[in-house]
């Protein structure tokens, strides 16, 4: 792809300017999480959502083997946890430390301080070829307090990430 043409895409992404969430999960005693500005609602019968989980990333080793995960909507009032979550490493710190969490019936590690978030039940993983794969979710439980101004894309692009894009597979 040429410079040209990821240059114009990128600054239509940027414009769109996401709502940002933060996925977590837990797997056997091993927990994570990570910021994502990837995904969207993908069905409505049956209810679907799709978040794309960079490869790169500790929280793809446990999607892999986790049944459910946490998806955390994230406020504008949130920037501690996205930054916590995103511009950190779980191969080199515990993100969880500091920050208040209760474990679902499910056993997904809930952020506290994000009270719009919900449960969702693993239905599949995608390769899509590139970075990232595709986890889609069916909703299992969802919390939420009125009103959400969702923390956005523009408010978080100062952050370095823990892991590049192309620090992928992370195992040999």
């Amino acid at each position: 792809m040429s410079d040209d043409i990821a240059e114009r895409y990128d600054a239509v992404v940027q414009a769109l300017d996401t709502a940002m969430i933060v996925v977590t999960v837990a797997a056997g005693d091993e927990r994570d999480g990570c910021l994502v500005g990837f995904h969207a609602q993908c069905g409505i019968e049956p209810l679907r959502h799709g978040v794309w989980i960079s490869k790169a990333n500790r929280t793809h080793d446990l999607v892999e083997r986790a049944e459910h995960v946490g998806v955390h909507f994230l406020g504008v009032a949130d920037g501690d946890l996205a930054a916590g979550f995103g511009a950190v490493t779980g191969d080199d710190v515990d993100k969880f430390a500091g920050t208040a969490w209760t474990a679902s019936p499910e056993g997904v590690p809930l952020l506290d301080g994000c009270a719009n978030r919900m449960v969702g039940r693993r239905v599949a993983l995608v390769d899509v070829g590139t970075d990232h794969d595709c986890l889609v979710v069916e909703p299992v439980r969802v919390d939420r307090v009125s009103p959400l101004i969702p923390l956005r894309l523009h408010a978080v692009l100062d952050l370095e990430p823990g892991h590049d894009a192309d620090e992928y597979p992370r195992r040999p």
